[in-house]
């Protein structure tokens, strides 16, 4: 059996998993580690597609407003995250299509390498949001943190009691490469698990907040990629934002 239909088995400290264990979709985030300057140089892309076991369809990065200097046969690193693990595998750049899309084919990975994290990495975050209670009835919060499972809100008030169903609503920033972020409505049914009264005392016009934590229990697969994005880029590039 080849290295990229194996199951995931341990390696050293990394696991092994095979190409459909990533669960990769059409957006998912992805990171390039290029190698051919003076120090390798780590930018973020999307995928846009793949043919199995052929290529992948990968949106050539953007920095400073210019498309990244991929040349034909380079060898690079690309790193993915799939909610739950971090997986890392070699490729090559197999064509390019410049002006005016802006893609490259990659090489199928052969061997992925990942490590597991733990179930749903928790982001903090500060969103406004709306809540929709069991009666109907609107109240603002704000959203503290964020995962692919979850999240925790803020409020003034008492606003809901555990083991409701919510409707939750507010935007999440989809970068589609530097220059260009586009807001996306989302729109999650929940449960709220549990409710607790935190106190604030960082300054004189802090004040008590009720804090409801709530498993999502519906939600679109094209949100949940902007939510594994969200918390890869945490990981990424400012891990003092995991919780």
């Amino acid at each position: 059996m080849d290295d990229a239909h194996e199951p995931a088995s341990r390696v050293g400290r990394f696991r092994r998993y095979d190409f459909d264990s990533m669960h990769l979709q059409v957006g998912s985030r992805l990171q390039l580690t290029l190698y051919h300057g003076t120090k390798p140089a780590q930018y973020f892309t999307s995928l846009i597609g793949y043919v199995k076991d052929e290529y992948l369809l990968v949106k050539i990065p953007f920095d400073n407003g210019l498309p990244v200097s991929l040349l034909d046969g380079e060898r690079l690193t690309v790193r993915a995250f799939s909610g739950t693990n971090v997986c890392t595998f070699f490729s090559t750049v197999e064509r390019l299509f410049l002006k005016p899309l802006y893609y490259v084919h990659l090489a199928f990975p052969q061997m992925i390498e990942g490590t597991p994290l733990r179930q749903a990495l928790r982001v903090k975050v500060n969103i406004p949001a709306t809540l929709t209670s069991p009666t109907g009835g609107e109240a603002s919060v704000v959203i503290s943190n964020l995962s692919v499972a979850g999240a925790l809100l803020e409020a003034e008030q008492e606003l809901v009691e555990a083991h409701q169903a919510i409707e939750l609503e507010f935007m999440l920033v989809a970068h589609l490469h530097e220059s260009e972020n586009v807001s996306i409505p989302v729109h999650a049914k929940a449960t709220v698990r549990n409710v607790n009264l935190v106190h604030k005392a960082n300054s004189p016009e802090d004040h008590d907040k009720y804090a409801y934590g709530v498993q999502f229990m519906e939600l679109e697969s094209s949100h949940r990629i902007l939510l594994q994005n969200l918390a890869y880029e945490a990981m990424v590039e400012d891990r003092q934002r995991l919780v």
